[in-house]
C-alpha cells in the first residue's frame, strides 16, 4: 500500500488497528480476520492488549493494538512493519506509526485530536500540523463525526453512537481489500439479537465506512487493493487461537486416551481463555473448576488423576511457581497430569499481557529435589492442538506429568487451521490395575514395567488398597521408606523413566535447508514463524544455513546432539536471555550461540535475517 504500488495483487499485507482499550480494537481485528478467512487468504494475528484492565482514557500505556498479516502464499507471522496503520487516537498514533512502512497509508481519525487527547499522548503540536508525518500516506479525517452522522436516524446517545465507531472503521477496511460485508452483517444481527436498534446502528455504520472508501478514492491516497486467495488443500478450515487450539487438543487427547477430563485453574492472564473454552465442553466428559487459588487448581487436577481421570491445570509463569510443590507431589505419586504454562514476560507479574519465552528453565529445572518432567513447545496456534494431544500420550502412557508450553502470542494470535480428520489420530486407551500383580495377593503399586512406569490404580478397586503421596517410597510395595538406598534407586528409578520418554517420541527433522551445513538456526516454541521465513529469504540468497525447530524440549529427541554436531555453527533465537541455549550446550557440548530479545514483542523476520547474514559474514 505505498506510493509505488500499483493496483496488482500483492503477495502480502500487514495491517494494523489501533486505538484506545476501549475502542473495540480487538473486535475490529477479530472481525477483519475472520472476513479475510472467508477471502481464502493465509494469515496470522498478532493481538497486543493493554496491561491495565481500564487504562484512563487517551493515555499512551492505554493503547490497544490488533495487527494482521494476510496474503496470497504461506504466512507463518503476523509481519514486520505495517503498509497500513489505522490510528484512533493521538496516543495510538504516537505508539505505532514508528512501526510503519516507509510510504505506508496512515488513516487517522481528526475528532480524537484535540488538545485534551494530544497533551494525554504527550504532543506538543498536533502531527496533523507539523511535517512529522511526511514520510507516510495520511488519510486525515474525522471518523467520530462521520459515525455520528450514519447513526444518527437511530436515536443513540452520544456515547453508544461513539461505540458504532470500530464497525465505520471496519467497514473502510472491508472496502480496501474487496471484502464482502455480509457475514459481518449476519454477526451483527446476532451478536445484538436482543436489541436490534444497536445491530442496526452498528450495521449503518459499516456500511457507512464502505461507502466512504469509494468517496475517498476519487481524490486521495487510498485505493481499493485485492489480495488474491492462498492455493490450499481441499478441506474444512477454521481461524484458530492458541487457546482454543490447546482446548481442543486437550478434549481429543483425553478422547484418545478413553478418559474423562478433569480441568481445575485459576485466572490469570493470558492462561484464562483455556478455561474458557473448556467450559464449554462438558459434552465431552469434561468437568471443569475454578478454583480458590493456584495451589488449590493443580491439587484437584492430581486428585483427579488419582480417580481416574486425566487431571489438567493451567496458568503463567507467577501461577506455575505457585504449582512448583504440587507438581514435585505429582511426580513422587507418578500420576498423570497435564500442565499448560501460557508464558507472558516476568519475573514477577512482570508483563502480563506481552509474550515471552523466559519460563524454559522453570519447566525443565524448577522444582525442588530431582523431579524430571516432559517438556512439550507448541511452535503456533494450530500446532497447539497436536502438541496438546502428544502431552496427552505421554502423560497416561508414561504416568507423568507433563508441561506444555505455550506462551502470549501463540494463546492470543490467530491463523486458518485445517480441521483434521479425528481418524488419522492413534488411540492410546488407558488400562487400569483391576487386579493384584504380586502373587502373593496384595497389590504392588510402584512395581515398574520394561519402561519403568508404575501401574494406575483406581482408588477403590478391590483388594488394591494402597499408600500413596510425597514422601519417598519403599521399591513395588509404595510403604514409606526413607533408607539411603531406597531413594537413590527411587530417584534414579524416576529419572530413568523420563530420560526413556526419547525413545517415544519423533526424531528430530530439518524443517527448512540441509541436515548438514555452515549454520543451523534451532529455534523452539512461538520463534517458528519468523525464523522460518528468514531461513527461506537467506536461503534465497544462496546462503548455507538451516531451521531446525525443536517441540521436544525435554528429554531431547535422541538424534539431535548428532544433527547439530553437522552444522559449523548453531543460533538459537529465543525470547528470553538464552535459557534453551543453555540446555543445548548443557547436553549436547555444542558452541550454541544466543540470539536473545524481551522486550515483550516477537522477533522480526528482518532481525533475524540480520542476525543469519552477520553469523555467516
Amino acid at each position: 500500500m505505498n506510493r509505488q504500488e500499483s493496483q496488482t495483487s500483492p503477495e502480502a499485507v500487514v495491517v494494523r488497528f489501533a486505538g484506545d482499550s476501549g475502542d473495540g480494537m480487538q473486535l475490529t481485528g477479530g472481525q477483519f480476520t475472520l472476513s479475510t478467512a472467508l477471502a481464502g487468504n493465509d494469515l496470522a494475528t498478532f493481538p497486543d492488549f493493554p496491561a491495565e484492565i481500564r487504562a484512563p482514557q487517551g493515555t499512551l500505556f492505554g493503547v490497544s493494538a490488533f495487527q494482521i498479516n494476510f496474503g496470497s502464499s504461506e504466512i507463518t507471522t503476523a509481519g514486520d512493519a505495517p503498509d497500513v496503520l489505522v490510528a484512533m487516537n493521538p496516543a495510538a498514533l504516537k505508539t505505532n506509526v514508528p512501526a510503519l512502512k516507509p510510504g505506508g497509508l496512515v488513516i487517522i481519525d481528526t475528532g480524537e485530536f484535540n488538545k485534551r487527547n494530544l497533551e494525554k499522548a504527550k504532543y506538543e503540536v498536533s502531527p496533523l500540523d507539523d511535517d512529522s508525518l511526511a514520510k507516510w500516506d495520511v488519510l486525515a479525517f474525522d471518523i467520530s463525526a462521520l459515525t455520528l452522522e450514519a447513526v444518527k436516524p437511530f436515536g443513540l446517545g452520544n456515547k453508544e453512537a461513539l461505540r458504532c465507531k470500530n464497525m465505520w472503521t471496519l467497514g473502510l477496511a472491508l472496502w480496501m481489500f474487496d471484502r464482502d460485508r455480509q457475514p459481518l452483517i449476519d454477526w451483527l444481527k446476532g451478536k445484538f439479537a436482543k436489541n436490534p436498534i444497536l445491530a442496526d446502528a452498528n450495521i449503518a455504520a459499516l456500511n457507512a465506512g464502505h461507502a466512504y472508501g469509494e468517496t475517498a478514492e476519487l481524490a486521495g491516497p487510498l485505493k481499493k487493493l485485492h489480495v488474491d486467495p492462498v492455493p490450499s488443500e481441499p478441506g474444512l478450515y477454521r481461524t484458530i487461537t492458541g487457546a482454543e487450539a490447546v482446548s481442543l487438543g486437550l478434549v481429543a487427547g483425553a478422547q484418545l486416551a478413553h478418559l474423562p477430563m478433569f480441568f481445575g485453574g485459576y485466572p490469570i492472564t493470558p492462561a484464562s481463555a483455556i478455561l474458557h473454552n473448556l467450559v464449554k465442553m462438558k459434552e465431552f466428559g469434561v468437568t471443569t473448576f475454578q478454583a480458590e487459588d493456584e495451589i488449590a487448581a493443580i491439587c484437584a487436577a492430581i486428585g483427579a488423576s488419582y480417580a481416574g481421570h486425566l487431571g489438567v491445570t493451567s496458568s503463567s509463569g507467577p501461577g506455575i511457581a505457585l504449582k512448583g510443590e504440587a507438581m514435585g507431589l505429582a511426580v513422587m505419586t507418578e500420576l498423570p497430569l497435564i500442565i499448560v504454562n501460557s508464558q507472558r514476560g516476568g519475573p514477577s507479574t512482570g508483563l502480563p499481557t506481552k509474550t515471552e519465552q523466559s519460563d524454559l528453565y522453570q519447566a525443565v529445572y524448577g522444582r525442588n529435589g530431582d523431579a524430571p518432567i516432559p517438556v512439550i513447545a507448541a511452535r503456533s496456534p494450530g500446532d497447539a492442538f497436536d502438541c496438546a494431544i502428544e502431552a496427552c500420550r505421554i502423560a497416561v502412557q508414561f504416568m507423568t506429568p507433563v508441561i506444555l508450553l505455550t506462551d502470549g502470542y501463540i494463546g492470543n494470535a490467530s491463523e486458518p487451521w485445517k480441521v483434521p480428520d479425528p481418524a488419522s489420530y492413534t488411540p492410546f486407551p488407558v488400562t487400569f490395575l483391576e487386579e493384584s500383580n504380586n502373587g502373593e495377593g496384595h497389590v504392588l503399586p510402584f512395581k515398574r514395567d520394561e519402561r519403568g512406569v508404575r501401574p494406575w490404580i483406581k482408588p477403590g478397586t478391590a483388594g488394591l488398597m494402597h499408600r500413596i503421596g510425597g514422601i519417598e517410597k519403599a521399591i513395588d510395595t509404595g510403604n514409606i521408606d526413607y533408607a539411603p538406598q531406597v531413594h537413590q534407586a527411587q530417584t534414579d528409578a524416576r529419572k530413568a523413566k523420563i530420560d526413556g520418554v526419547a525413545k517415544a517420541i519423533p526424531a528430530q527433522d530439518v524443517c527448512l535447508g540441509e541436515d548438514t551445513g555452515k549454520l543451523a538456526v534451532v529455534g523452539w516454541g512461538s520463534t517458528f514463524g519468523p525464523i522460518h521465513q528468514a531461513v527461506r529469504r537467506a536461503r534465497k540468497k544462496g546462503l548455507s544455513v538451516s531451521h531446525v525447530h525443536v517441540r521436544h524440549i525435554w528429554p531431547l529427541p535422541e538424534n539431535l546432539g548428532e544433527l547439530l554436531k553437522g552444522f559449523d555453527k548453531v543460533l538459537v533465537p529465543e525470547m528470553n536471555t538464552g535459557q534453551f541455549k543453555t540446555v543445548l550446550r548443557d547436553q549436547f557440548l555444542i558452541d550454541a550461540q544466543p540470539l536473545t530479545k524481551t522486550s515483550g514483542q516477537p522477533f522480526t523476520i528482518a532481525e533475524l535475517e540480520a542476525a543469519i547474514e552477520a553469523k555467516l559474514a
